[in-house]
């Protein structure tokens, strides 16, 4: 329920890290801090540097005068332990990760100005007679930090694990990386219009105080928060690292961060896996527009599993009586506020916020995620009829950062998503999108057509990247993903001619390498990471069951 996980549920991490390792990596904290590292002389490297930013269309092509001492920088590796409370860095150390900081300049078009850093790690090849090279791990979001997650890429990988050097890093201004915050009063924007026009105008209210607030804090950086930006902070990588190409796996919006890389950088990737893809075509500031036919379809087949335990929850007997039971929270948020939990966590949640707690809950399948969907959902209805609720273990965390913004900084994936493309200005469009959506999408359509802050924030400085190169690249979805939808990996595999398309079908699962268990869809990227060869043709697997 992190700030990137309305649009991403990330992997879930390896066990062999540590409670706050784990919590990092799957589900992805924005942590605020920031380490040096000064550019040291190295060999040339076998490519050209990264391109600037416009005017100039060099970026496209790898060209730039300016750029060399970024990528001739060595990383200064050492412990990823930041301090006496950082947990997640004593993990890392006993897993055997290294970390360190690149440099970059804040803006490509002017690189001898201001530098910030990126935060990056490494679980270096064990096997290193038969290394293939260095892997970078993005877990999605926009703004999934992956520095925690080598050790649990290196657990997905299996035996092919210990021939790359597994590299994680929190992109620009996320994570250990120069840091972003906002300072919002909540973590999440990605609520609901509510069920009429005075909750619609609330939010234009909120949305345009939450752009505001990010201009005031940090307008000196924002124009430099950009998913281009983020592939040149790759390159870079790959540059400082040494290698002549890089592997990469990204899960959700990092399938679209990979895409644009192998646009601005042709020929510098070597095995590309993207795991739940994005159509480009559908990047957009309203991300999860059009996905709402896959969330009903997982929030209805979540309520049949419901039905079939009525004797735990009570919700009802059959999917129906759930769903109306679903309806029933939803009405009442509508009526007024429901108070969840209590004393300090006593949360007060309205019809702009339910939506985004059944939303968040239903993008997992498995037992144990419709289990804990359950719980909260116990919570809703007692709350819907009055009881005093308790908060499941973990739920108040949390809330408090995705209806509070307590914990931890704020803004970071509305920065990318709004330096990224152009949003629709004008609130009466919105609210025009929202009641048509109304009858075929009663409670997800005013949640995915809602306004947010792009709507409100300055425009982008570059254009979104266009498809107009094939690339290779192993592309893994499932039919009923209810975040990125299988549409848009199939149009993605349409527009990189030389891809394949792993299918796995009968799931609503986002993310499946290295975490649903899957040996089909498993065996599969792993035999593509070992030889470097694609399928001959797509493949489809099937969910297990039991």
């Amino acid at each position: 329920m992190r700030s990137h996980e309305a649009a991403d549920a990330p992997p879930a991490a390896d066990r062999t890290l540590g409670p706050t390792a784990r919590r990092a990596s799957s589900v992805g904290l924005v942590l605020a801090a920031c380490l040096a590292a000064a550019p040291v002389p190295a060999v040339a490297l076998d490519a050209a540097p990264a391109g600037a930013a416009p005017p100039s269309a060099s970026a496209e092509h790898g060209s730039g005068a300016g750029l060399d001492r970024y990528y001739r920088q060595r990383p200064v590796w050492g412990s990823c332990v930041t301090g006496p409370d950082d947990t997640t860095g004593r993990d890392l150390d006993r897993a055997g990760v290294q970390c360190a900081d690149v440099t970059v300049p804040l803006d490509y078009a002017a690189p001898r100005g201001r530098t910030i850093t990126v935060a990056i790690s490494r679980l270096k090849a064990t096997d290193t007679r038969h290394r293939i090279g260095a892997i970078l791990l993005n877990t999605g979001g926009p703004g999934g930090p992956a520095r925690a997650y080598p050790p649990t890429a290196r657990a997905a990988m299996k035996e092919v694990g210990a021939r790359f050097d597994i590299v994680g890093f929190d992109p620009r201004f996320v994570g250990r990386s120069t840091p972003l915050d906002c300072g919002w009063p909540l973590g999440m924007t990605w609520l609901s219009a509510g069920a009429d026009r005075a909750a619609f105008d609330r939010q234009v209210v909120l949305q345009k105080s939450l752009a505001d607030k990010c201009r005031a804090t940090g307008a000196s950086v924002l124009p430099h928060i950009s998913t281009r930006n983020t592939a040149r902070d790759m390159d870079v990588i790959r540059g400082a690292l040494g290698e002549r190409k890089i592997s990469y796996l990204g899960y959700s919006y990092g399938t679209y961060l990979g895409t644009v890389y192998t646009q601005m950088f042709p020929g510098r990737h070597d095995r590309m896996v993207l795991d739940g893809a994005i159509n480009p075509g559908d990047y957009r500031p309203r991300l999860l527009e059009g996905t709402e036919r896959e969330n009903e379809k997982a929030l209805s087949d979540w309520a049949g599993w419901a039905a079939d335990r009525h004797g735990v929850y009570g919700f009802g007997r059959t999917r129906a009586e759930v769903l109306a039971s679903v309806d029933r929270v939803v009405a009442a948020s509508a009526r007024g506020p429901l108070t969840i939990g209590s004393g300090a966590d006593a949360f007060r949640i309205d019809d702009s916020q339910v939506p985004l707690l059944l939303f968040s809950g239903i993008a997992d399948d498995t037992e144990a995620a419709r289990a804990s969907f359950g719980e909260l959902m116990s919570v809703l209805v007692k709350a819907a009829d009055g009881a005093p609720t308790t908060l499941p273990a973990g739920i108040a965390g949390e809330l408090r950062y995705a209806l509070r913004g307590e914990g931890e900084p704020t803004g970071v994936q509305s920065a990318i998503i709004c330096g990224d493309v152009a949003a629709v200005r004008d609130p009466e469009q919105y609210w025009r999108d929202i009641e048509s959506s109304r009858a075929a999408h009663p409670l997800f359509g005013a949640l995915t057509r809602n306004i947010n802050p792009c709507a409100f924030w300055d425009r982008p400085r570059e254009e979104p990247t266009r498809v107009r190169r094939d690339a290779s690249a192993l592309i893994v979805a499932a039919t009923g993903d209810p975040r990125t939808t299988y549409r848009g990996s199939v149009e993605l595999r349409r527009l990189l001619p030389s891809s394949r398309l792993i299918t796995l079908e009968g799931a609503n699962r986002h993310a499946l390498y290295g975490s649903y268990a899957n040996a089909c869809v498993d065996d599969q990227v792993n035999r593509y990471l070992a030889t470097g060869r694609l399928p001959a043709k797509d493949r489809t697997c099937v969910k297990e069951t039991g």
